[in-house]
């Protein structure tokens, strides 16, 4: 959060870092760039193939609508489309209630101006006509949504009012194996691949802890900045060798939470 593009002449120019990070986007460099900054999330957490790879949000839609999987209800991580013919806008729920969608979004801004200049959390009336609708990527873990029509369905968790990073389902009879490099700790996996809000969590404590190595983070998908900041922290507290890799252990991460639990 908080990444901004270049400003020259007096204005905000779409020169960003997103659009050379995106194969097949390098292009869109100094266009709006909503679109594009959601293809590099999904690229980063190594899902690319569950969002298109797109700068235009029309396309973006018609995406999502050929593979059945778009609705005029929200999800938890859900791709959601703004305007007419949701061409005007795109950004990611992160969670919603009744009255609220919650987003990360690129190409926006904090102060109600129409010149986008970064990335930004945003809360938005659920229930706006801005909002075209909702793409619903293919989780392997599954989906929560709030629309009436996916109850039934397999990999689908109902949550019409509320939901959030904390609803999403998680199948501990079927346990999927882990990444290489990543570890399983008390049913929860940490490490390349791991997501979820342990994560964001266990970001939250390495901040405390004075160990942050983020620029936009810490969220609910590992990345580089959380191997990072844990071997900061690994090394911080005396670890060196296999033990400082920036993967947690047992011991590790029962030590962060006794020192810096109330941060989380």
């Amino acid at each position: 959060m908080g990444y901004q593009e270049g400003f020259s002449g007096g204005h905000w120019d779409n020169s960003q870092k997103y659009s050379g990070a995106v194969p097949g986007l390098e292009w869109s460099d100094e266009q709006p760039w909503c679109s594009t900054f959601v293809s590099w999330v999904f690229q980063e957490a190594d899902a690319k193939d569950l969002a298109p790879v797109t700068a235009s949000c029309y396309e973006g839609v018609e995406w999502f609508e050929s593979r059945g999987r778009f609705s005029e209800y929200p999800g938890v991580g859900a791709v959601v489309y703004f305007g007419p013919g949701g061409g005007t806008h795109v950004g990611i729920v992160t969670s919603y209630t009744d009255d609220t969608i919650y987003t990360v979004e690129g190409n926006t801004n904090n102060s109600g101006s129409a010149e986008g200049d970064g990335v930004y959390r945003k809360a938005r009336p659920r229930k706006s006509s801005y909002i075209y609708g909702y793409g619903y990527p293919s989780y392997p873990e599954g989906v929560v949504v709030a629309d009436p029509s996916w109850q039934g369905r397999d990999g689908v968790t109902f949550f019409g009012e509320e939901a959030s990073e904390d609803d999403l389902p998680r199948d501990s009879s079927k346990p999927s194996k882990p990444k290489a490099g990543t570890v399983v700790i008390d049913g929860l996996a940490y490490g390349p691949g791991a997501r979820g809000a342990h994560i964001t969590r266990l970001g939250k404590l390495l901040v405390a802890a004075g160990c942050s190595a983020y620029e936009e983070g810490p969220g609910p998908v590992w990345t580089a900045a959380d191997t990072e900041s844990m071997r900061r922290y690994q090394i911080k507290i005396g670890d060196s060798g296999a033990d400082a890799d920036g993967i947690p252990g047992p011991r590790q991460l029962a030590r962060l939470k006794r020192d810096f639990g109330e941060a989380a």
